[in-house]
């Protein structure tokens, strides 16, 4: 998923404008970059697995009339960049493919590069030698592919530019007679474009300087390491994994353990969790809801709200309602921190294209944010504290302050959240000696108070290994602010008016989406998340539960599951996920073995 922009001019490229579409592109991630411009007689490309302001340091499109390029966060074909080049046609292209195995065994052409986006060229060689015109392409391209497609497709031997869309992440304007082009409306107002014009399940055919030579391709790579390395099973390192079901006293109503911090059993076992819960899964009247956004919505195309979108079950949901029940028109939005697998984006990618919304995307410097996490975790090793484990997922806090980014730059003030009210987890914060809130009516709780009580806590935790005072630490404290301090506007959740149903929920996204499952556990919960199945199996491994266990004990008081399909459940699910957490620790650059020997050699809190 990245950031494509381009100009078409009628004399040469507008330094100061294509600048600002360069920039605009980066937010969208700065760990590749490519541009293809037109110089004299030829198309030249230049790739590079850097920013593509440096890249620009090294060429010079603005003497041309024609300059396409983009800002790309390392997906799906790690080993591979864009511009795509194939029998002298070449795509720059914004989403993930997600049936390409498919699409290539129907064409019939071998596949060269392992980058999903190969597919769109491909397909257009596929056409044009089987007699089919340039104007057919687009058409033939939507309809083969599943996932988000927005692309410029370049056929220098026709002179021709193909700009399309299936989710509508690709805007079109001008200024005076140059044309141009962007993944995101707000990168054209800002360079003062007029008739801005949004591309989705359409396309447009724009001329271009004809040429009939090959592309002279230059590729600027450092040497380093694949910021997504490729999975590797290893026996020897699975057989490390322990997974000792441990013998506790759980409460005889829901199924939390006696290591759960403050728990409390009356005379018959049952759990001061238990009875101190109140009802979260109990929805107001969808009609309030509908009344509540009626000022928000906006006539014709225009979008009207903001979806705040990881791509995990419930924000997934959540979109399908938003569009499908509240018959609202939604541009989703997600901050991908460097622990979004790419499972979780190609599920992102599948429901945007099958709703078709367009999906906004603020990326973050992803290898400072996994050398981040990197130095928070060897701190963790030094003094192992179950109460510290949300140090490694400080980075993602960012989120919440994105979200008022996008609300300035698409002018859209709604958003709509899909958060699952029964995901409460007392217990991280319970480690650091925190007694539970059972009147906390929100999953993201606020409160000045309870947010100085905690960081007092958690900083009495730090001094016991000084390595979490480190240049990380401004990133966290910054994240937590925005999440917990700024004031939230023009917002509403969605399952506070409709209520939360695991089967319904997972009926819909597998057999209507296709939405893709994990290979290495039997829930839908948390399979985008790179972090989850490492915390989990600390906790596990330490304390004998997971947010497992409390998600399926929420699930018991709301009479959605009986206490012996919860136990069955769990004895599933806290099983360790193995691919996740090696991917996990390979992406982090840190050792399966050290790591996983340090966990398991902490003392347990129960009796084997």
């Amino acid at each position: 998923m990245c950031g494509i922009f381009g100009q078409i001019s009628k004399t040469r490229i507008n330094k100061e404008k294509f600048k600002k579409l360069v920039k605009h592109a980066e937010q969208r991630g700065v760990d590749s970059s490519g541009i293809v411009y037109y110089d004299t007689d030829v198309y030249k490309i230049l790739r590079a697995d850097y920013n593509i302001e440096k890249l620009l340091n090294n060429v010079n499109p603005y003497k041309s009339k024609v300059a396409f390029g983009h800002s790309r966060l390392i997906t799906n074909g790690f080993n591979d960049n864009q511009p795509v080049v194939r029998d002298k046609m070449c795509v720059i292209h914004n989403g993930i493919i997600v049936n390409e195995q498919k699409i290539w065994d129907n064409i019939g052409l071998d596949r060269l590069y392992k980058i999903d986006s190969e597919c769109i060229v491909a397909i257009a060689q596929y056409c044009l030698k089987g007699g089919l015109s340039v104007d057919e392409i687009p058409e033939k391209v939507l309809s083969m592919c599943r996932g988000v497609v927005a692309c410029a497709l370049l056929l220098p031997e026709y002179g021709k530019l193909l700009l399309f869309s299936n989710n509508g992440s690709l805007y079109i304007g001008h200024c005076e007679e140059d044309i141009y082009f962007a993944s995101e409306r707000y990168a054209l107002d800002e360079i003062a474009c007029e008739d801005i014009e949004q591309v989705k399940h359409n396309y447009k055919i724009l001329d271009i300087p004809f040429c009939d030579k090959d592309f002279i391709i230059s590729d600027n790579n450092q040497k380093r390491e694949n910021l997504i390395p490729e999975f590797k099973f290893i026996k020897a390192e699975d057989a490390l994994l322990e997974f000792g079901r441990p013998a506790l006293k759980r409460c005889k109503k829901c199924i939390l353990p006696e290591t759960m911090p403050f728990i409390k059993f009356d005379d018959d076992g049952v759990c001061n969790y238990c009875k101190n819960y109140k009802l979260r899964n109990n929805p107001k009247p969808k009609e309030e809801l509908l009344k509540l956004v009626e000022p928000y919505r906006r006539s014709g195309n225009d979008l009207d709200c903001i979806v705040p979108f990881s791509g995990g079950r419930d924000s997934c949901y959540a979109l399908h309602l938003i569009v499908n029940e509240l018959k609202m028109k939604p541009v989703t939005y997600t901050y991908d921190w460097g622990m979004v697998t790419d499972l979780g984006r190609r599920n992102i990618s599948r429901m945007c294209s099958e709703l078709g919304v367009e999906n906004i995307i603020v990326a973050a410097d992803i290898s400072k944010k996994r050398d981040n996490i990197k130095k928070n975790l060897n701190a963790w090793l030094k003094s192992p504290h179950l109460g510290m484990m949300a140090m490694l997922t400080a980075g993602d806090k960012h989120f919440f302050r994105y979200v008022e980014v996008i609300k300035k730059q698409t002018g859209i003030n709604l958003n709509l959240w899909g958060v699952n009210p029964l995901e409460v987890t007392h217990f991280k914060t319970g480690f650091l000696g925190i007694a539970p809130d059972f009147e906390e009516k929100r999953v993201y709780s606020h409160g000045i108070m309870k947010q100085l009580k905690y960081h007092a806590k958690r900083f009495m935790a730090m001094l016991q290994s000084p390595g979490y005072f480190n240049s990380s630490l401004w990133d966290t404290l910054s994240g937590e602010y925005y999440r917990s301090f700024t004031e939230k506007k023009d917002y509403y959740h969605i399952f506070d008016y409709w209520r939360w149903d695991e089967n319904i929920i997972n009926d819909t996204l597998v057999n209507q989406y296709s939405w893709e499952k994990a290979v290495d556990t039997s829930t839908t919960w948390r399979i985008g998340d790179g972090t989850a199945a490492f915390y989990n199996y600390v906790y596990y491994t330490v304390a004998g539960f997971t947010e497992h266990d409390t998600f399926r004990s929420n699930q018991i008081r709301e009479g959605q599951i009986s206490r012996d399909e919860a136990l069955k459940l769990v004895n599933d699910e806290n099983r360790p996920r193995y691919q996740n957490i090696k991917w996990y620790l390979d992406t982090l650059g840190l050792n399966f073995e050290d790591v996983i020997k340090v966990v398991n050699s902490i003392p347990k809190l129960y009796f084997k």
